[in-house]
């Protein structure tokens, strides 16, 4: 496997304190599993060196008898269960909100996403374990070893027990068959399919059931979607919406932007995510959405959680050419036609259609 700074060089870098990057597109299409060195990296802070052979975690708050884990006792405790979906940053695509106004945030293209098959073990299996009551009412919070960047406070967040117990949720320690890598969560992260990627931990310390929200900084504060007019300084995250479940989307990841290519028959393709429905259809167009033809789609009906590829042929002429995407799910919903529609000064949940412009001669 790569050492970590080969890894991070193959990536687009937006910040290097707290380190964030994700791939060249054309590589992030390539395969359907995301390789480790091409998935897209979310940091609040440092990357802990933590030393799996010492690591333990705890499982305390509402339940009958709390746990003190090795990852060792979770292998050999628990059965193994391994699920293919997608992570996704709440920020993918925040790059096309930002050509709207500006927005906070480090300026994503459609890169902040990824595939993967997940090892590990149900987190219902451990809270069970722990003696948990299964009331609908509680929440799961969960408790990491990096701090928040310029603040001495761990990462924090939280999801519903009813997400907690569902069967595709992970205690995950391995990745496409390989060890979590440091920037990964090294040697266990949560894995939440269909939610955003901050519900799913790295470097996770501690699991405490209890009967609100977490009150960590980036459960209550941040991670919220407000409207239009709300701004940094009118915000207020009590009445904003908590950004869980994804919503649909889809993007090109070839040709690429501003690409130059000589006229004829030309391959477009890309992916589309629908979190816990079906992608049912992907509409293509050459000439920013005034006619549309339908792509081949390519997907695991076995892994309701993974994305969906897909691919079309198109004539291109010579001339400058927007192309453009848009999914359709199983309930029939397709996504908004311009980011103007749901921008928000954070720049989250991205989801219109993607454009990109190519020139053709």
């Amino acid at each position: 496997m790569l050492g970590l700074f080969q890894r991070k060089d193959r990536l687009i870098v937006h910040g290097k304190a707290p380190y964030n990057a994700e791939p060249p597109l054309d590589r992030l299409r390539a395969a359907f599993l995301t390789d480790q060195a091409d998935f897209y990296v979310r940091s609040h802070g440092d990357i802990p060196d933590l030393d799996a052979d010492g690591y333990r975690l705890t499982v305390d708050g509402m339940v009958a008898a709390p746990l003190d884990l090795s990852v060792a006792d979770l292998k050999a405790r628990f059965a193994p269960v391994t699920v293919t979906a997608v992570m996704q940053c709440a920020g993918n695509r925040r790059a096309d909100m930002l050509a709207v106004a500006p927005v906070s945030g480090d300026p994503w293209a459609p890169g902040a996403i990824g595939n993967a098959e997940w090892t590990g073990v149900r987190l219902a299996d451990v809270l069970c374990a722990a003696g948990i009551d299964a009331d609908d009412g509680r929440h799961v919070a969960f408790e990491s070893h990096d701090r928040i960047a310029d603040t001495d406070t761990r990462f924090g967040a939280s999801i519903p027990l009813a997400k907690a117990l569902a069967p595709e949720t992970l205690l995950a320690f391995a990745m496409n068959g390989e060890p979590l890598a440091p920037e990964h969560g090294h040697p266990l992260r949560v894995v939440v399919p269909g939610f955003a990627g901050i519900r799913s931990p790295k470097w996770l310390a501690r699991i405490t059931v209890q009967d609100r929200p977490s009150d960590n900084p980036m459960q209550a504060d941040d991670y919220k979607l407000f409207p239009p007019d709300v701004t940094a300084e009118t915000a207020e995250p009590a009445h904003g919406i908590t950004i869980e479940a994804m919503p649909l989307n889809s993007a090109i990841c070839e040709p690429a932007r501003g690409a130059a290519l000589k006229a004829g028959r030309h391959a477009i393709r890309g992916y589309a995510i629908a979190s816990d429905r079906a992608v049912a259809r992907v509409d293509v167009s050459t000439d920013g959405g005034r006619s549309w033809a339908q792509a081949r789609i390519e997907r695991d009906a076995d892994a309701p959680y993974a994305w969906t590829f897909w691919e079309i042929e198109r004539e291109l002429t010579a001339g400058e050419h927007e192309l453009a995407v848009r999914a359709w799910d199983s309930a029939g919903q397709t996504q908004p036609a311009a980011p103007d529609d749901t921008w928000n000064y954070k720049g989250y949940l991205s989801a219109a259609w993607h454009r990109v412009r190519v020139t053709v001669a």
